[in-house]
């Protein structure tokens, strides 16, 4: 698989430094840089548009940093503007579809973030720093130059480092706000991204570098495992810092299936770190063991098993194994310790795949009465859709009503079945019909 690793920790990101990298990748950086200087044409009030990808030498490397100089005459343009100017340079630039799609996202990701930030509808809000023609050059030049190396059309994978954001304070159209901006805030708040602050005091993470690198949906790692390495490329921004080198270093390579593990799974938007607590007991009472799970149910764990074992002493004993989320962790050890008495428990990390579920509300009647009956619905989100695992009445709901009727639960699966057949046919038609 063709992956990219972007290294930020020694630079954050911004659009031009991640443009600068990407333009290292490629053969012919010029066939880019030309493309992106016609978007004078496309957007009004620019009277000079210069572009310049140079080699500079920081922190003793050669790296990439883009030049760009512009005159225009607006301080500020509308989300339509800068819109109908991004669908004309995709239209005149031959960009796929998927390659639009990202690029839409971008700019949408910036609106949005600008509109919530501000309170205001997007048609609405008056754009400042992000209006300038250096926002449409780097959205356009980084989703060319991720067409021209495969990102669109070939299976490709993305990671990333950890992202230092900076500190201090900026100046804006504004007034002085603390680092990081409240819109490159917006977009990297439901971002899988682990972000820090610091190192430095400064704006280390753009509003634009944030949507250009959240909208790629990079898996975020320490490190990347298994890389066979076709090309390193190195890219600065404009800023300076002390003790701060402010070089984006990107690796392009292939990494093979079986060093990504589940990263790359299509669950994995539903995998999620839990950690299982286990410990024998070979010296507890039937009822001390069962006032413990009865604890534990009422508590916030995911899972309890109790399995019957020997001991080493050919004693019978218990294993007892409880699946919970690890912030949960110390609070579920004081109980075991507390409520059996165990001397020691084992840990272990590991990973589930937990999929969606819902519930529907379905009234029956029964001998002329009323009840309702919650069916869950497990189901999980793929290409094609909604995908419907199963679907089943709640216990509960079933032994209230048997304790009502005097039937039996089973008798009540049986009468109950028509209910269901017509449930799963509704959903199955609303997934067809979307």
């Amino acid at each position: 698989m063709k992956s990219l690793y972007l290294d930020c920790v020694n630079s954050g990101v911004s659009g031009d430094m991640i443009l600068a990298s990407l333009l290292g990748l490629i053969q012919d950086p010029n066939d880019v840089l030309e493309l992106l200087v016609d978007l004078k044409k496309y957007i009004d009030s620019v009277s000079q548009l210069e572009i310049d990808l140079s080699t500079i030498e920081k922190s003793g490397i050669q790296v990439n940093q883009l030049n760009i100089k512009i005159k225009e005459d607006k301080h500020h343009r509308t989300p339509k503007t800068l819109q109908l100017a991004l669908d004309t340079a995709l239209e005149r630039g031959n960009y796929s579809l998927p390659a639009k799609t990202y690029a839409y996202n971008v700019l949408n990701s910036l609106f949005q973030a600008e509109a919530q930030v501000h309170g205001e509808l997007i048609e609405q809000i008056h754009l400042h720093e992000l209006s300038s023609v250096d926002t449409l050059i780097d959205i356009l030049g980084v989703t060319k130059a991720l067409e021209i190396i495969g990102y669109f059309h070939d299976d490709f994978g993305v990671f990333c480092s950890q992202l230092p954001l900076g500190g201090g304070k900026i100046k804006t159209a504004h007034g002085t706000l603390a680092v990081p901006a409240p819109a490159t805030v917006k977009i990297l708040e439901n971002a899988e991204i682990i972000v820090q602050s610091g190192p430095v005091e400064g704006e280390l993470v753009t509003p634009t570098g944030a949507a250009l690198l959240v909208n790629l949906n990079p898996v975020c790692k320490e490190f990347f495992e298994g890389m066979k390495l076709k090309k390193v490329t190195f890219g600065t921004g404009q800023k300076t810092f002390h003790n701060f080198s402010n070089i984006l270093r990107i690796y392009f390579g292939e990494i093979e299936k079986e060093h990504l593990g589940t990263l790359t799974s299509k669950f994995k938007d539903y995998l999620e770190d839990v950690n299982v607590l286990e410990t024998d007991v070979d010296d507890v009472t039937g009822e001390i063991i069962g006032n413990f799970i009865y604890k534990m149910e009422n508590s916030e764990i995911l899972d309890i098993q109790v399995i019957s074992s020997i001991t080493k002493k050919n004693r019978p004993s218990y294993v007892i194994k409880i699946l919970c989320h690890p912030e949960m962790s110390d609070e579920i050890l004081e109980d075991i310790f507390s409520e059996l008495g165990t001397l020691g428990v084992r840990i272990s990390k590991t990973k589930r795949v937990c999929i969606d579920r819902e519930i529907e509300i379905v009234k029956i009647v029964l001998d002329q009465e009323n009840f309702e009956i919650n069916y869950k619905i497990s189901y999980f989100i793929n290409k094609k859709g909604k995908q419907i695992v199963n679907i089943k009445p709640e216990y509960e709901d079933l032994r209230n009503i048997s304790a009502a009727t005097g039937y039996s639960i089973k008798e009540l699966l049986v009468m109950t079945a028509s209910e269901l057949t017509k449930l799963y046919r509704k959903l199955s038609n609303e997934k067809n019909s979307r």
